[in-house]
């Protein structure tokens, strides 16, 4: 697999799911590209801005069934499975449990709708602290544990891979449990989506559903396979080159979030990125560069790359955000601001 054969499909599949969602060109090619760096995507945006419909469908462009099983070592595995997380989910809702059989007189595992090629974690800041570690285990360490035998949740050899999308509503607050920092850190990007950008775009998706009875994603078509993801994101892990200047200015831009690097900083953040977040930063930038057709990282797919995989990894000025409003709004001004001083700091 060449370059030029990842930037053709990608695009047929970002064409192919702009025939259902409009308005959010920008939002899917960075889905895509966390996708094809094997992460995984928070899409943070209020109720209603097709963040489900997005995941379902990415599910129908690559072929995966909902409700098919797909057998990897004789382990089932569904094409996607959403989870609705509330207070009371418990973490063997997600990962599975030992059900005692009365006939053998034995427990059995009973997988749980984590084990999916693509999975939907909607409202995930809804669960408890315990639930939701158990989610982000099975992200990190890409397995579970049920009873005293350990499952594989990806088989890459085999085409499997596993693809989180967790949701957010930033403005509802009562009755959650934010994702502290060290968990955030677990996605690839946070993916802010507001509401349709023009008036153009909003009259569109109204005559897109105004004729209908199923929905859009309904009429979406296969464009690439599972395997054919894997073997994308194996070539772009080889095959995609980050010179030696990008790669220092990438450190650069990174170590600048931190105030005790950069004393200037402190007016935007107390605390910066980690290094994970510049590898993050790394492999997003050349699954960008594939997209565009290209060989190597350059500073347009740094940019497109830089707030989506660090606005969750820094901690603002909590005077600052204060001093802005105070609410979500505030908080992303202050951390665009930050990193806009911290490229300027290194340029």
């Amino acid at each position: 697999m060449d370059v030029d054969e990842i930037s053709e499909k990608i695009n047929m599949v970002l064409k192919e799911i702009g025939k259902a969602i409009i308005g959010y060109d920008y939002e899917l090619k960075l889905l895509l590209a966390s996708l094809l760096s094997d992460g995984h995507v928070l899409l943070e945006g209020v109720p209603g801005i097709a963040k489900t419909t997005i995941a379902r469908a990415l599910v129908r462009v690559l072929g995966l069934e909902e409700r098919r099983k797909y057998f990897i070592e004789n382990t089932p595995f569904t094409g996607f499975s959403r989870i609705q997380f509330t207070p009371d989910l418990m973490p063997s809702d997600i990962t599975g449990s030992l059900i005692f059989n009365p006939v053998t007189r034995e427990f059995e595992p009973r997988l749980g709708p984590i084990f999916s090629y693509i999975v939907l974690a909607d409202e995930i800041n809804r669960a408890t602290p315990r639930t939701q570690s158990a989610m982000l285990q099975a992200m990190q360490e890409r397995e579970v544990t049920i009873g005293d035998k350990t499952y594989k949740l990806e088989y890459k050899d085999k085409g499997k891979f596993f693809f989180v999308i967790a949701t957010e509503n930033p403005i509802e607050q009562e009755g959650t449990y934010p994702l502290p920092e060290a968990q955030l850190d677990r996605f690839m990007m946070r993916i802010i989506m507001g509401y349709p950008k023009s008036l153009e775009d909003e009259k569109n998706i109204y005559k897109l559903h105004a004729y209908r009875i199923v929905e859009p994603i309904e009429d979406l078509e296969k464009i690439v396979t599972p395997e054919w993801i894997v073997e994308a994101q194996k070539t772009i892990s080889k095959k995609i080159l980050v010179p030696d200047p990008m790669l220092d200015y990438i450190a650069r831009i990174v170590r600048a979030t931190r105030p005790e690097t950069l004393k200037s900083t402190r007016k935007y953040f107390e605390l910066g990125a980690s290094p994970r977040a510049g590898i993050m930063l790394v492999k997003a930038s050349k699954a960008l560069a594939a997209i565009r057709g290209s060989d190597k990282v350059e500073y347009v797919d740094l940019e497109k790359a830089l707030f989506p995989v660090l606005n969750h990894r820094v901690i603002p000025n909590i005077d600052l955000v204060i001093e802005y409003g105070g609410d979500f709004e505030a908080r992303m001004r202050v951390i665009r601001e930050g990193l806009k001083h911290a490229v300027e700091a290194v340029t």
